[in-house]
């Protein structure tokens, strides 16, 4: 898996689960999807993203999209 995949994997599994979140537990979860949506338009824009460090440092092959 690259590390491209790998982030996209996790905002995806991110946003499934703060969606639940707010759906079962409390409404202040939907801040969560939020953050992890802005964080998308901000990586798109910039090229960095905090979780393509965290995936690089454990030792993920580097794909063609982060910094």
């Amino acid at each position: 898996m690259t590390l491209d995949r790998a982030v996209l994997m996790f905002a995806g599994f991110m946003v499934l689960f703060s969606l639940s979140l707010g759906l079962y537990v409390s409404s202040y979860w939907f801040l969560l999807t939020g953050f992890v949506g802005l964080n998308l338009i901000q990586a798109s824009m910039t090229g960095f993203c905090p979780a393509a460090i965290v995936f690089r440092k454990l030792g993920l092959a580097p794909g063609g999209a982060f910094r």
